[in-house]
């Protein structure tokens, strides 16, 4: 079963700059596709193709990404950074098209009812009318305003990022308001984000089962958050990581569910 890897980032800060990047990091000033391919390159899954998400919100940023879409042999689709401004995607609007699959709504630090987030419901009409995600990187407090979201927009697809937990510890408030999401029909998780260091196995066990007992095993895909995960460890670890903290549940989360939402 090879891989569609639903949440990877791709930059080159030689042609646009990336506001939060800093060397101490330790990330490389240049994430391409090739860096990607070598690195999965002995992962025990191949991979197939890669959804990129966009790492800033630059404009020049934006266009580099769509035209990567439309070109490169493993990004096929890119999901770029809602920015509000003129159109429901905000300054995404001047570069939609087939290449790109959805907007991103990054707002961990704002307010837990995502009442700072302007022109939000524009964005989910917009997003739905044309077949396009919508995705939600929040904190766990936020997630009940997630659910809101999706219960208000069921045509829209809402994808949840790092199953908005992250590197964060799961708790009782977490899992309720995960359970909330997962309620709405129209809502997706991405399994991404979780690994904090190397053996990190029965932390991934405990969030797979979580996340299969919420979502089931068709709303569930695997994102390697590359190369943020390269900090902790390597992409052929992660594989076996998610792997076998997986097990022997559906297939989809590797592939068939990201093929079917982003069209790649």
């Amino acid at each position: 079963m090879s891989i569609v890897d639903a949440h990877v980032h791709v930059w080159d800060l030689d042609r646009f700059p990336l506001s939060w990047f800093r060397d101490d990091l330790a990330l490389p000033r240049a994430a391409t596709t090739a860096g990607l391919t070598d690195a999965a390159a002995t992962a025990s899954r191949p991979l197939e193709s890669a959804v990129a998400v966009q790492a800033a919100d630059t404009l020049a940023e934006m266009q580099w990404l769509r035209d990567l879409a439309h070109h490169d042999a493993v990004v096929r689709s890119a999901v770029l950074q809602y920015t509000a401004g003129a159109g429901w995607a905000g300054l995404a609007d001047a570069v939609l098209d087939e290449g790109i699959a959805g907007i991103r709504v990054a707002t961990p630090g704002g307010e837990s009812d995502l009442s700072d987030v302007p022109g939000l419901a524009a964005l989910c009409d917009g997003a739905g009318d044309t077949g396009r995600v919508v995705e939600f990187l929040v904190r766990p407090a936020q997630l009940a305003a997630v659910a809101g979201v999706a219960a208000q927009h069921p045509s829209t697809r809402i994808v949840l990022c790092h199953l908005g937990l992250g590197a964060g510890a799961p708790d009782v408030a977490w899992e309720e308001g995960l359970g909330l999401v997962a309620r709405q029909p129209n809502t997706v998780a991405k399994f991404s984000g979780l690994a904090t260091r190397p053996g990190d196995g029965d932390r991934l066990a405990a969030l797979a089962g979580t996340a299969f007992d919420a979502f089931g095993g068709g709303r569930v895909m695997f994102g390697s958050d590359w190369p943020m995960s390269a900090r902790y460890l390597s992409y052929t670890q992660l594989v076996d990581d998610v792997d076998q903290a997986w097990g022997a549940r559906t297939d989809a989360l590797w592939g068939a569910t990201a093929r079917e939402l982003y069209r790649v």
